[in-house]
């Protein structure tokens, strides 16, 4: 079931019920984290690559325009958008994430609407209103189960002549096992996805924790770009990246940037992927 409830409007699907209490728990977590660093934030860091503003700035950018942000966490991305000139709306569903946003924006001084309401709602959330960009950004699609009834939404949430810009994590990398460039795992997406019970969280694996239960999907990127090719849009960009932005395996090489990549003589890989896809005007 793609949407928050069931056909009869029942009771939540329960991979929803269980995500949404992980992330829920883990947002004060993330927001005291050094990894998200917030004062530095509100100070005027910007949280954003800089292959992402370079290949946004190539699609014509975001100054003056309108701009939802699915799956928006508790907005650092949201408002850096707003930073380099856009209107921006972030959608998230957790409450404490929308709410952590919301206090960040008042703490930095950035104009920014946040809505509560899963990515599959966002449409009927928002009143039905349309934007010039929709933005998806790292590690969002892994907790989504219908790719297909994603790239509607997108499709409904974009005006005409506007653009939907993704960043995320090839889901290549997730075919291998944690330590070693093994393939353990299946490529392609498994229905009832893969259910994981991992306290802590990627920013400390050892914050004491109670929601472990969690449950993603991996989506190949010929399913996403499928996606919204059959919800209407046109494929503009289309790139793969040779870094990534953590420690995936313990062999990869940190640089200056920040950035990870396989050390010299490996094997190259996707570690990353971007694209843009427009709605015709």
């Amino acid at each position: 079931m793609a949407g928050g409830a069931d056909a009869a409007g029942g009771a939540e699907p329960d991979w929803l019920v269980k995500n949404r209490a992980a992330w829920d728990e883990r947002v004060p977590i993330h927001v005291a984290s050094s990894f998200y660093d917030v004062d530095r934030f509100v100070a005027g860091r910007n949280s954003l690559r800089d292959f992402e503003v370079a290949e946004v700035a190539t699609a014509g950018g975001v100054a003056g325009r309108s701009l939802v942000h699915l799956q928006c966490h508790f907005g650092q991305d949201t408002l850096s958008w707003a930073r380099l000139g856009a209107r921006v709306t972030g959608v998230d569903f957790a409450p404490s994430g929308i709410d952590a946003a919301r206090t960040l924006a008042e703490r930095a001084g950035v104009p920014g609407e946040f809505v509560c309401a899963e990515v599959y709602d966002a449409p009927a959330a928002l009143g039905g209103r349309t934007f010039d960009v929709v933005y998806t950004g790292l590690g969002a699609l892994v907790w989504l189960p219908d790719i297909a009834s994603w790239g509607r939404v997108v499709a409904d949430l974009l005006a005409p002549g506007g653009f939907c810009y993704l960043a995320e994590f090839h889901p290549v990398v997730d075919v291998f096992d944690d330590d070693r460039l093994v393939a353990t795992r299946p490529y392609f997406t498994v229905a009832d996805g893969d259910w994981s019970d991992t306290p802590g969280s990627y920013v400390d694996w050892d914050a004491a924790t109670t929601h472990n239960e969690t449950v993603e999907w991996t989506h190949p990127v010929s399913s996403v770009v499928s996606a919204l090719l059959d919800a209407g849009l046109v494929l503009e960009q289309l790139h793969e990246h040779g870094h990534t932005l953590f420690e995936r395996w313990p062999f990869l090489e940190r640089r200056a940037d920040g950035t990870y990549h396989l050390p010299s003589g490996s094997p190259s890989l996707p570690l990353m992927y971007s694209l843009v896809a427009r709605r015709p005007a």
